[in-house]
């Protein structure tokens, strides 16, 4: 078979204007952020949230812990720097706004040991509303501890 041979201007490519790869990428970036902002902003949201809880949680377990040594022990109550239970119990709340609300009572175990049960309640408010999460959440801890036997 006989070789063909191709003019050469049929073999130039005919090369098309430059394009600006910058600026197709730059709006690829774009839509981007526009689709993964509001879940990036969500997810900050929920850790900010718990977070916060976290360390409401762990202040109001002090607080029902120094009630809860406050009570059990009558030399305890009578050389403390606090005058009631209440003070005694919100002396780690001083930040929480508003305070919690603490309550206490008494009574025998089944072994037949006096204690004291210290009750402290606050009214937690997150960033934003949740679904199913109201918009407030009540952090409540109880501590029960024995009283000391008044003599040693």
């Amino acid at each position: 078979a006989p070789l063909t041979t191709i003019p050469i201007e049929s073999r130039t490519m005919r090369r098309s204007p430059p394009r600006n790869p910058r600026k197709k990428r730059s709006a690829v970036a774009a839509v981007e952020l526009a689709i993964l902002l509001p879940i990036l902003l969500l997810f900050f949201a929920i850790a900010v949230d718990y977070s916060r809880i976290s360390y409401h949680a762990v202040t109001v377990t002090n607080c029902a812990r120094n009630g809860a040594l406050y009570l059990c022990d009558p030399m305890n109550q009578q050389e403390s720097k606090y005058e009631s239970l209440e003070e005694a119990t919100l002396a780690d709340a001083t930040d929480l706004t508003p305070q919690p609300t603490v309550t206490s009572r008494s009574g025998t175990d089944d072994e037949g040991h006096a204690y004291v049960e210290v009750t402290v309640s606050y009214p937690f408010k997150p960033v934003m509303s949740y679904l199913g999460l109201g918009s407030t959440v009540n952090v409540q801890r109880t501590i029960r501890m024995r009283k000391a036997p008044l003599t040693p």
